[in-house]
């Protein structure tokens, strides 16, 4: 059942984890509604151990049970759902992540957010203008990158809350916002300036603009950044050329995507 690759050793081997991917694996149309022998039978893992697992699954909600028989729930659509709507997205905005690097001679991105970071899903690199090593995968503190300001802002009062009693907001420059109250009204600034730019708080020296992408219902589910070097485009140029090429992108991948600004008319009946 073990295939432990050049990713991990012996040691990265969560084995629990292998054995539980194994049982549900192990739901198939030959049984889809089998017992906890059959699974045992199907996986080369012991009753108590299957029982264990099972129960384990049925409490996160994953399968459930009807008598000595088990089955899955609708809830294990939502393990490949995530990437399979990012997969999606990324084809979707790669080609507009190309003329906005072409367009404007600089790097651009995009992050969704995962836990307390802004995670990158897709990247058009132009030139290098950080010492991380920024590749698809790589994970940044949202309070201190453009794009994980925008992922937050969006996010809701709860999530707002929570991140800034459980994120550690490290101080990365000396201009890295650290205080939750002034990163809660620096969130406030980017909802209603509609984008985020950061100047420094990550690295000296690195300026990016970042703006929402939204799906069909207007929910934002990525954020789309031009990254630059302070020396090669000032704050002021980066506004002005920079940012209304990025907010045109990322309505066009929202476009994209099936969302519509426009306000649906409200439909009256009588007079009034």
């Amino acid at each position: 059942m073990r295939s432990v690759t050049a990713a991990g050793n012996e040691r990265d081997f969560v084995q629990s984890l292998e054995r539980g991917f194994a049982v549900l694996l192990a739901f198939d149309e030959e049984r889809t509604n089998p017992t906890l022998t059959e699974l045992a039978t199907a996986t080369n893992l012991s009753r108590p151990a299957v029982r264990r697992l099972l129960l384990t699954l049925q409490r996160m909600g994953y399968v459930t049970s009807d008598g000595p028989r088990w089955s899955l729930t609708p809830r294990v659509l939502t393990i490949g759902q995530h990437y399979t709507a990012t997969r999606a997205m990324i084809d979707l905005a790669h080609p507009h992540l190309l003329r906005l690097a072409e367009t404007t001679g600089e790097s651009a991105s995009l992050a969704e957010l995962d836990g307390n970071e802004a995670v990158y899903v897709a990247r058009v690199p132009v030139r290098r203008i950080m010492s991380i090593n920024v590749a698809v995968g790589t994970r940044l503190p949202a309070h201190a990158t453009s794009m994980g300001r925008v992922l937050l802002a969006w996010a809701g009062p709860e999530r707002i809350t929570r991140y800034l009693e459980e994120a550690p907001l490290r101080s990365y420059t000396a201009r890295t916002v650290t205080d939750p109250a002034e990163l809660r009204t620096a969130l406030s600034a980017v909802r209603d300036a509609g984008l985020s730019i950061v100047d420094g708080e990550l690295e000296e020296g690195l300026l990016s603009a970042s703006a929402p992408v939204r799906d069909r219902t207007g929910a934002v589910v990525a954020a789309l950044a031009s990254s630059t070097a302070a020396g090669r485009l000032a704050p002021e140029r980066l506004r002005k050329e920079t940012v209304p090429v990025l907010l045109e992108t990322a309505a066009a991948i929202s476009a994209d995507l099936g969302y519509d600004p426009r306000p649906v008319p409200v439909k009256r009946d009588g007079f009034y």
